[in-house]
């Protein structure tokens, strides 16, 4: 079983490292963090439950070169900003991990990390299949619960995904999305899935469990290597960032899977990514 390293031992970190935990997937996870003390009394108090949650995972707080090891990278948000950003210090902390870990992937939770990300890609040079941002993924998740409801049955039915530039040209593919196996198209009315896309543009950021269960499903398939699993992740294609459905394995990106769109979505995505399209 594999080891995971999060960087930040904030309210996301934090709640990353104890769905880890929770899910008894992965050996140990490090919580790193300038704060060390607020990481180890946060690492502690997640170790403790283990007997009361039943799970074996280690949780421990270490310096910087905890990531030396790791299958995965996580970059959450640090303890001592309570808005989650890590101002100056975050672009010079990453770019030191990537020194330290030259193929380990680096996943990014937060809704708010996509400059972050950009800028490990196009100024440090980081190989782009490294590097994944997971609150799409979060979304996707909300979006599911949404159908389900709507369409009264089980999230775990629906299949569904997003696509574009967060935050506000995220596109949903409502064309090519299934209820049991039947497209939704058919399972719902038009004026139902207006409402549906009503809703869906309020969901963007993802709240802090979401995030972490995002970013903790994605970790543990970079990990386990071979699951083909697909995963709705930001990441940079072309010198642009863009949400796609993407499989991963133990170096990050592993598939880039193209996705069925109705004429009028092609026309929304191909809008949004011009919208947002670098200056650079």
């Amino acid at each position: 079983m594999a080891t995971i390293a999060i960087l930040g031992a904030g309210t996301l970190g934090g709640a990353i490292a104890h769905k880890l935990a929770q899910r008894d997937h992965i050996a140990r996870v490090r919580l790193i963090d300038p704060a060390e003390g607020v990481a180890a009394g946060k690492a502690l108090d997640i170790q403790q439950s283990g007997p009361v949650e039943r799970f074996d995972t280690q949780v421990e707080a270490t310096a910087v070169d905890g990531v030396v090891g790791a299958a995965a990278v996580i970059v959450a948000d640090p303890a001592n900003h309570q808005n989650g950003d890590w101002e100056e210090v975050g672009p010079a902390l990453v770019e030191q991990i990537t020194g330290l870990t030259r193929h380990t992937p680096l996943v990014f939770a937060d809704a708010s990390h996509t400059s972050l990300l950009d800028q490990i890609v196009t100024k440090l040079g980081v190989d782009p299949k490294r590097v994944l941002g997971t609150a799409p993924s979060a979304m996707v998740s909300a979006l599911r619960t949404l159908v389900a409801l709507e369409a009264h049955s089980s999230p775990r039915q629906v299949a569904i995904n997003v696509i574009g530039s967060p935050p506000a040209s995220l596109v949903v593919p409502w064309s090519s999305a299934t209820v049991n196996g039947y497209p939704l198209t058919e399972c719902l009315s038009p004026r139902e899935l207006a409402r549906l896309q009503a809703r869906a543009e309020q969901l963007w950021p993802p709240g802090p469990y979401a995030l972490a269960s995002a970013a903790a499903r994605v970790v543990e398939a970079i990990a386990a290597g071979e699951l083909r699993e697909t995963f709705a992740c930001l990441m940079a294609q072309d010198g642009q960032l863009s949400v796609q459905a993407v499989t991963v394995w133990n170096r990050g990106l592993r598939d880039v899977l193209a996705p069925k769109l109705s004429g009028m979505e092609q026309v929304q995505l191909a809008n949004a990514m011009e919208a947002t399209a670098p200056s650079r």
